[in-house]
């Protein structure tokens, strides 16, 4: 069941041959950034680590900072405009550099654990 709206779109966050994760964008948290986004769906990538909080991978998105945090919540989705970059909160973290928030995983973001430097994350709208 497809349960995206015109202000949340539901999203599948998958670490090709490992997990397939589910990730709601939310339109409010930063309307400019989420709508280019979603209209460069489906996005992938190689995955990066930063630590042991952030799993990210680069796209060829273009957004400038947006309503940006620099304190995120396990499971958050954020977009690093200066590199393109999804990233995706393992756990809570300050991060030095000021993000765009965007989403949130909603499914079972401990398989991000179990992501390596190389592996491949692919992101594309729920079509179930």
């Amino acid at each position: 069941m497809n349960t995206s709206s015109v202000s949340r779109k539901h999203l599948i966050l998958e670490i090709r041959g490992k997990a397939k994760i589910s990730c709601d964008l939310k339109r409010h948290l930063s309307p400019r950034t989420v709508g280019t986004i979603m209209r460069s769906l489906p996005l992938e990538g190689h995955a990066h680590l930063l630590g042991k909080s952030i799993s990210y991978f680069e796209t060829s998105v273009d957004s400038g900072i947006e309503r940006s945090r620099t304190e995120f919540k396990k499971g958050d989705v954020t977009f690093l405009p200066s590199t393109g970059s999804i990233c995706f909160f393992l756990n809570d973290a300050v991060f030095a550099k000021t993000m765009t928030p965007i989403g949130k995983l909603i499914g079972d973001i401990d398989a991000l654990n179990d992501v390596k430097s190389g592996d491949v994350f692919c992101i594309y709208e729920d079509t179930a």
